[in-house]
């Protein structure tokens, strides 16, 4: 039996989920690696799939479920988009371009007030998007912005495409659906390396915004058979709350993508949020140091590293065996950004970065 054959999902729903509308995006596969230094620091093997290299823009695990957004207001004859999140929000800037390479205006709603030209807010001001700011503070405060400008767009006769914070939604989540696809053929021909782990994975770990990329990774799981366990990080909301979101988004997805095997229930790690949602923690930023230095990969402040740290506590703490693939999922430009990336002193960007995007 072949490597591609084994990782093959159920003929049925594969089709099904094969046939919905998306447009090319991904520069797919990404790359799944091991990251054998880190593995040796942690005492357990380590595989690092790598969606900071999704090919548009800086990369990042948002491209993924734009192929199915954009295929989708190009499908209902739209011209214009409006989203929002935070002002150095990885998601909006990736549904910028998105947007921009299919001729599709985007609009964008940041909450709080004119941000820095740094980071994602100097992208999308390079490229001359529409960005309108709140005011408020408070997040939530971008769902009723959002909801303005597609009343002022309607009235002025354009057709716009909403799309809530982060583009959690069933159809954003498919794009973890076919990332875990992709995973599964990647993982089965690893196995068969003489130098990657033989074993598969016990666990696949990422850090948990709006909840669609777990949503989507559950449903994936669900579809391709996968072993592994689903383990968000929080780095937005109360884990209870991460899990009714995935619960729910997930549910959404396999009924879009006719994937009638049972989904497993949602597991969030709660306690990594730090100092609060989009500010960098310091176990974060050790994690993020640790990580660069044995591997050469950078992971964002406010998402990867928060995650990463969670995966290094639990294996020091005896608490996690057998392989385990941590999803790199980007945010490349907010390292540029407030936030950034700290030297051993915490001495450079310890603030509040604002990527605002509920965002994984």
């Amino acid at each position: 039996m072949t490597a591609a054959s084994r990782a093959a999902p159920p003929r049925a729903a594969g089709e099904r989920f094969a046939s919905l509308p998306r447009v090319p995006l991904v520069l797919a596969p990404t790359p799944v690696h091991p990251a054998p230094r880190l593995s040796n620091e942690l005492g357990v093997p380590i595989l690092l799939k790598r969606d900071d290299l999704t090919g548009l823009g800086l990369g990042g695990n948002k491209v993924r479920g734009l192929e199915y957004i954009i295929a989708d207001a190009l499908r209902q004859g739209c011209d214009c988009l409006v989203t929002g999140a935070g002002p150095q929000s990885n998601w909006t800037m990736l549904a910028a371009l998105a947007c921009l390479r299919h001729g599709i205006e985007p609009h964008v709603v940041c909450y709080g007030t004119a941000a820095p030209n740094e980071g994602n807010m100097r992208l999308h001001r390079s490229l001359g998007v529409d960005v309108r700011f709140t005011g408020e503070a408070d997040r939530s405060s971008v769902d009723a912005g959002i909801e303005a400008v597609v009343a002022e767009l309607r009235a002025a006769g354009r057709k716009p495409y909403p799309v809530p914070r982060g583009g959690a939604t069933p159809l954003g989540a498919l794009g973890y659906v076919r990332a875990s696809v992709e995973l599964a053929a990647q993982l089965a021909a690893l196995g068969e390396q003489p130098s990657a782990p033989r074993e598969q994975p016990s666990a696949l770990w990422l850090a948990t915004g709006s909840c669609g990329t777990q949503a989507g990774l559950l449903a994936g799981a669900a579809l391709t058979g996968a072993r592994y366990a689903v383990i968000g990080v929080t780095v937005s909301r109360p884990a209870a709350e991460s899990r009714d979101r995935v619960r729910a988004l997930a549910t959404g997805a396999a009924a879009l993508g006719g994937i009638d095997a049972a989904l497993s229930a949602p597991t969030v790690l709660g306690g990594w949020i730090g100092p609060g949602y989009g500010a960098a923690s310091a176990a974060g930023q050790a994690a993020a140091r640790l990580v660069a230095a044995a591997e050469g990969v950078f992971l964002d402040p406010v998402f990867g590293a928060k995650a990463m740290a969670a995966l290094i506590a639990e294996c020091r703490a005896g608490r996690v065996h057998g392989t385990q693939v941590f999803l790199v999922s980007g945010g490349a430009p907010t390292l540029f950004s407030g936030t950034g990336f700290t030297g051993s002193d915490g001495s450079a960007g310890t603030g509040f970065t604002g990527t605002g995007d509920d965002a994984r």
